[in-house]
């Protein structure tokens, strides 16, 4: 049985900084400032509030990065979702390795983007 780690709520939006002021300041939610490449001085610079093990995340609209909301969830074996998926007649797309994580994505009933991860080790992203 897979386990649901956490799940992670994804804005991308040409308002990014109004709704990080939003969160942030309007509703004094605590707030972490990310680019979205790290050690990329010239990347969008996004938002992250942490919610236990789960977060929000906001960021902008830009090259590779439509605008729209997306679902992630954090598995403990994103590879097991994915065989669990297939067999069910589902087309995730992946795997992906970023960020410390396996992705999977897929488009959900409704047009939802969603993915489902889970870390990996160190050197099997390498």
């Amino acid at each position: 049985m897979v386990e649901v780690l956490g799940i992670r709520f994804c804005a991308i939006t040409p308002e990014a900084d109004q709704l990080v002021e939003t969160l942030g300041l309007g509703l004094g939610f605590p707030c972490v400032a990310k680019p979205l490449k790290e050690g990329d001085p010239e990347s969008p610079q996004g938002g992250i509030f942490h919610a236990g093990s789960s977060w929000i995340e906001v960021w902008p609209e830009g090259e590779g990065m439509p605008a729209g909301i997306m679902l992630q969830v954090e598995v403990d074996d994103a590879d097991a979702v994915a065989v669990q998926a297939r067999a069910q007649g589902l087309n995730p797309q992946g795997p992906m390795l970023a960020h410390g994580e396996r992705i999977y994505s897929m488009l959900a009933p409704g047009g939802l983007v969603m993915t489902f991860q889970s870390k990996v080790e160190a050197a099997a992203e390498a």
